[in-house]
């Protein structure tokens, strides 16, 4: 996927006030399978696998020993003891050599990201677009819940996901019949104004929804409780990597939080730029832009626990000055 076709800001508007089609395809896809894949999941991933039917699917983490993620996946119930799990590009080998190495013998793990092409169909437009391509029923396939059928001939998997903040859906397929499938898709939405849009505008309307992305937010040393996401954590679940951890760090209190930065002076706050407090520094950028949708240049990144309060006034050295910043509740956008 291009990192813009026509600019990164009309993409995103195109997004935020119609839809936009990606092709993600880069993401990768593992397969789990077996009758104790769902024993796999559970031990390996943070939240609750086994609250999910077939036909939904779940936002979830895969987990090290220390709490660390190695992951932030989504994985689809395609039935009662075969998962499906998308991970991030750059992960899927790491991933996969993760879960097969952890799996014991427990299930079938297979690396099947050859066998599908992936793309996103997001915006307030997008189930208005798609309709005209499938004979299903896309009204009733609620948010984080998938469907098997025919979309302009050919068979896919469609999910209403994302990572725009947008309502849409994302579909699988054989990789043979993406091809036709972006241009049917394309064609269906010319009236629309259906925009094709790239890895530029997919990580500002992320950012605008304060999604976390892996290797900024999240990496192999930074827990759930510190990244603000204790809500997938399923203590009650049972046993699984990284518990023990996770619970002395919750009962000890974390010592970073993740937050969301608006800027209050001029400049733009990128990864890795220090935030201070009167000089002194507490924290670093993790991602940082110029919203399109808002106007404002916001950023997310994590400083000391005791730091983290919304409407707490910092600074963020950019190119060795001090601009003004406040820290604001996430996320930056409401749809």
């Amino acid at each position: 996927m291009p990192v813009q076709y026509c600019g990164v800001i009309e993409e995103h508007l195109a997004v935020r006030q119609r839809a936009g089609l990606f092709d993600v395809s880069h993401m990768g896809e593992v397969e789990l399978s077996g009758p104790h894949a769902l024993d796999l999941c559970q031990r390996l991933t943070a939240n609750d696998v086994a609250r999910i039917k077939i036909g939904q699917a779940q936002y979830n983490l895969l987990l090290n020993e220390n709490g660390g993620t190695i992951d932030d996946i989504v994985v689809y119930r395609l039935e009662a003891d075969h998962f499906l799990i998308c991970v991030n590009a750059a992960n899927t080998d790491k991933d996969f050599q993760w879960i097969l190495g952890k799996s014991q013998g427990e299930a079938e793990v297979r690396d099947t990201s050859c066998r599908y092409v992936q793309l996103a169909l997001q915006g307030p437009l997008a189930e208005k677009i798609l309709q005209r391509l499938t004979p299903l029923r896309l009204a009733e396939i609620k948010s984080f819940h998938f469907s098997f059928g025919a979309v302009s001939g050919s068979r896919c998997l469609v999910a209403r996901t994302g990572y725009t903040g947008e309502d849409g859906f994302e579909l699988y397929c054989d990789p043979d019949l993406g091809e036709r499938l972006w241009s049917n898709l394309m064609d269906a939405g010319s009236d629309l104004a259906l925009q094709p849009a790239g890895l530029g505008a997919r990580d500002t309307l992320r950012l605008e929804k304060g999604y976390p992305l892996y290797g900024h937010e999240l990496d192999d040393n930074t827990t759930p409780l510190e990244a603000g996401l204790e809500w997938v954590t399923k203590f009650s679940k049972g046993s699984f990597l990284g518990k023990e951890a996770l619970l002395k760090q919750k009962q000890e209190g974390v010592k970073r939080k993740l937050v969301g930065l608006e800027m209050t002076g001029p400049g733009i706050a990128r990864s890795q730029y220090p935030i201070l407090k009167r000089g002194d520094l507490i924290g670093q950028v993790t991602s940082g832009t110029k919203s399109p949708t808002l106007g404002k240049s916001i950023a997310l990144g994590y400083v000391r626990a005791q730091e983290a309060d919304v409407g707490n006034d910092v600074e963020v050295e950019i190119r060795g000055r001090s601009a003004g910043a406040r820290i604001v509740a996430l996320p930056f956008y409401h749809r």
